[in-house]
């Protein structure tokens, strides 16, 4: 048998812990010498540590570990509780992803301060064109806000305009608006042009307004990453002495399967300031 001190070493865990396991039932000691009161264990317990340290890793409680522990949860429910835990960790590890992304997309407009794109943006004006598009809401103009709208967006546009067999032929154009409920909510337009009649149905084709005037910029990368690319066009704006006269269109120039090879062009309305 092995004193509490040598099992928690040979489990990597603490005595605190096994005390602590010891107290709710969930590892109990081989045993407990009656006159000193210290503790004994197997080394056959290490298998039930084992496996309480890794389910509670994947964010059981406790009280969930003892069931599977005691053979109180059947074989298919503890299946269907560890797809759940492992859908669950996938979609945190997404968010992290996404979360550090964004922390990185920060840090280089911060790097970037101080230094003016003055060969990089083009003053010019954009004619309408018609395009094709549905619309949704999104909870705010960030990108970890308009990512997971306007994506399925286009994945429904382009399966609706293939049912009706109908072609782009040009690139998509994304443009945003402020929601008519407020609350800092964001009407996302996910647009592409087409050549067919004005219409209402299950997408709208409407024609886009012209821009009298917009600075433009191209960003090289997966929007995720735009932040820099579009701070960069705003401080243009300011220093040149225009002023913003609604959120930049986003023309996807490019589009290819690996997504930092993307090209698109950024289009801010500005008037004279």
């Amino acid at each position: 048998m092995f004193t509490i001190g040598d099992f928690a070493r040979h489990g990597r865990v603490s005595v605190r812990m096994l005390r602590h396991y010891d107290a709710t039932g969930l590892l109990r000691p081989a045993h407990v010498d009656p006159a000193s009161g210290y503790r004994h264990y197997t080394a056959a317990q290490l298998a039930r540590l084992n496996r309480i340290i890794a389910l509670k890793d994947l964010g059981f409680t406790l009280q969930q570990v003892r069931d599977i522990v005691d053979e109180k949860v059947g074989l298919e429910e503890l299946r269907g509780m560890l797809r759940l835990r492992r859908a669950e960790l996938e979609t945190a590890m997404a968010a992290a992803a996404a979360r550090l992304i964004q922390v990185e997309a920060r840090l280089r407009a911060i790097e970037s301060e101080g230094h003016m794109p003055a060969n990089d943006v083009v003053l010019k004006s954009v004619p309408s064109v018609r395009v094709a598009e549905l619309t949704a809401t999104a909870a705010g103009f960030g990108p970890e806000d308009i990512g997971p709208v306007i994506g399925p967006l286009y994945d429904e546009l382009f399966r609706r305009l293939r049912s009706e067999g109908i072609t782009p032929t040009g690139p998509g154009i994304a443009y945003y608006e402020d929601a008519p409920e407020g609350g800092g909510r964001i009407s996302v337009h996910a647009a592409v042009q087409v050549s067919a009649p004005l219409r209402d149905g299950t997408f709208r084709i409407l024609d886009l307004p012209a821009l009298d005037r917009a600075a433009t910029i191209v960003h090289r990368g997966p929007m995720d990453t735009v932040l820099p690319t579009a701070q960069a066009l705003a401080r243009w704006v300011d220093a040149n002495g225009y002023r913003s006269a609604g959120y930049p269109r986003e023309i996807n120039l490019e589009c290819p399967e690996n997504r930092d090879d993307w090209v698109t062009e950024l289009q801010a309305p500005v008037t004279q300031g």
